[in-house]
Formats: C-alpha cells, structure tokens, sequence
C-alpha cells in the first residue's frame, strides 16, 4: 500500500465522510502557508475534518508546531506535486500528484469538498476530468466574490470559459444564484447579465437569448436584467453573468484599479508635510478600508457546476487569506451547494430544452 495515513490528533477516524481534502503542497507559500492557514480555520470550524495530502516529512512538523490545525487534520502522503507552472496535460498524467489525490478523494466520496492554492490550469483539467460535471451543466465556470457599495457581489464566470452560449450563461445564472445563498446567506439574490447597457435590445444575439429564458424562468423574479461595468461596484445586483473572456477582463481591471487607487492615496499622503499630517486625521477611516477592500477577504473562486465542491485559493496569498477559502468552501460544504443547483435546474430544464429545440429549428438545412 503506497498511502501512508495518521491521524493528527491521534484519534480513531469518523465513518463520515472528510469535510475537506486539502492539497498541501500548492501555491507559493507551500506546506507552511497552508497549515498556518488550516490553523487559523480551526478556530472557525473546529468540527471540520480535513484529509491534508502532501509530503508527510514536511507535514508532520508543521502540525506539530500547529496544534489547533493538527485537531482537524489527517495527512495523506503523495508522493508528487504539480509545480505552477506545469501544463494541464503534464498534470494529468501525473497520477500520485498531491492534486490528483485530492480531486480523487472527492470523486470517491471520501471527502466533500477541495482547496488548492496551486496551478489553476491545472486544477480545473483534473477537476473536469477526475470530479467530472454535474448532470444538466455543460461547463464548469469560475466564481468569486468581490466587493461593492452595496456589500459582497457574486461573479462568474472569471476566465474558465473564454466563449460560451445562451444556455451557459443561464447555467452560470443558476448556479451563482446557488452560490450567493450558500456563501452570502442571500434567500433571494438578484441576478445582472453584464453587457454594453441596459437597454433590452443591447449586446449580441446569445445575451438577449439568455434573457429572454431567465425572464421566462423561476428566476423571473430575481432577475434584474442586464447591467453595465459600473454596475459591478454599484452593486445593483447580488450575481453578475458573463462570459469567461469578459469577467477575466473585469476582474484584472477591477484589480488594477485597485491598485492604482493605493498608489495614488499613498503618494498624496507622503509628498509633504500637509499631506503626512492629513493622514493622522483620516487614518481610522482608510484603516476601515483597507480592512474592507482587503483582498483576503475575498480569496477563494470557485469552481462551480461540478460533482464537489472545488475551491482555488490565490496562490500568493498568506495564513489569513488561506483560512477565508477555507471559509468558503465550508459554507458550501454546509448548506449543500450542489443541491441546490440540481433543484433548480430540474425546475427549469423544459424550459432551456424547448429553447434548444426552437434553436435547432432555425440551424440552416445542409
């Protein structure tokens, strides 16, 4: 047997199913950002049960300087790693991988759930292959969660799909509206597609399709319409639906924006003696935005419309921002995220099938 199993705790395993199946040995900060951050999780879900694959020499030690994370905790040992900069198709090969391992725990039921800091090509290659897709979804897509004036905003999709169709952006409307309620609590949330105005008859044909049947849809009632750029910050809506191209695009804008905004408060605040001195009066306030905007907060995009839950952390992230991806996808883990994608695509497929059916119609005859 090549598996090497303990218990960290030293307690005798559950029948239940891992909560989580942790790859270890993603991202930059490896083995020791990873347990640091299972470590501050802890405190947040002591009741979690975490299957942590990676190299069981390095984990050992960590564990043991983190005993709030070692409660949690089983290792795994893999014998492998995919490095971030390996091609999807080199990873899939790798069978011992610590990725592969993870991705092979969910698909057996072992555990209901994934988190990886690592190669996000990757991760979705082995996810699609390994987890494979939820009956009635076409493509998995990518959300996250940014935020807005209005608080928290549910995005998808963020690159997982560069071009799509009328029926993938009502699948990615379905399930952001699944995510929304699991991880922002949101009974109802209201859902934008994002386009070049608002006006009805703007965009191109699979847009105002995709309109078209949500309006017809159960989501009838949250659906907003479309919605503009400036909406996304705005937060006229809860979920934002777009193609992987454009929410990619929005995303790194948004980002870089973000970015700039920083640069720019702290050039003003330090080019003079007034500004220093400006800044002692307004640093409670930019303290609480800071907080606010914190990029920690937000880490976690998910892998939406597969058969588990699947959760990329940034591989550049720390401890704290870490322990927030462990957040999300507990709270999917939690509130059954699935099955709720599954209810409501049950209760819409005579509708997307007619669609289908009415569009097959009009392909012209060879």
């Amino acid at each position: 047997m090549n598996e090497v199993e303990h218990s960290a705790a030293e307690t005798a395993q559950s029948p239940e199913p891992f909560s989580l199946a942790v790859d270890a040995m993603g991202g930059d900060g490896g083995p020791e950002m990873v347990v640091a951050g299972l470590a501050v999780a802890a405190d947040r879900h002591p009741g979690a049960r975490v299957l942590l694959v990676g190299d069981e020499k390095r984990l050992q030690p960590l564990l043991a300087r983190h005993p709030k994370a070692a409660a949690i905790c089983t290792i795994r040992h893999a014998s492998a790693a995919v490095s971030m900069d390996m091609k999807p198709t080199a990873a899939l090969r790798l069978k011992d991988s610590s990725l592969r391992v993870v991705m092979n725990a969910v698909a057996s039921g072992e555990a209901a759930g994934v988190i990886s800091a690592g190669n996000s090509g990757a991760m979705l290659a082995l996810a699609k292959i390994v987890i494979k897709t939820l009956p009635g979804i076409s493509r998995p897509a990518m959300a996250a969660i940014s935020p807005s004036m209005k608080g928290d905003v549910v995005m998808l999709d963020l690159g997982a799909n560069v071009g799509c169709d009328w029926r993938n952006l009502v699948e990615f409307a379905v399930m952001g509206e699944a995510f929304a309620k699991a991880v922002l609590g949101l009974p109802a949330p209201t859902i934008g597609l994002l386009n070049v105005g608002a006006e009805e008859l703007k965009g191109d044909e699979k847009l105002r399709q995709a309109a078209d049947v949500l309006r017809d849809s159960p989501l009838a009632g949250q659906f907003h319409g479309f919605v503009e750029g400036h909406d996304i910050t705005a937060g006229t809506t809860d979920i934002v639906v777009t193609d992987g191209f454009t929410g990619n695009v929005a995303l790194k804008t948004g980002e870089g924006t973000m970015k700039m905004a920083s640069g720019l408060f702290r050039q003003v605040f330090t080019s003079s003696l007034a500004g220093r001195l400006a800044y002692l009066l307004v640093r409670p306030a930019l303290e609480r935005m800071k907080d606010w905007l914190d990029p920690r907060r937000y880490n976690g995009a998910v892998f939406v419309g597969l058969n588990g839950v699947v959760v990329k952390s940034h591989g550049g992230t720390d401890a704290e921002g870490f322990a927030s991806a462990v957040d999300v996808a507990m709270d999917m883990v939690t509130h059954h995220f699935n099955e709720g994608i599954r209810v409501r695509l049950g209760n819409m497929s005579s509708l997307t099938a007619s669609r289908s059916v009415a569009d097959a119609e009009r392909q012209p005859v060879a």
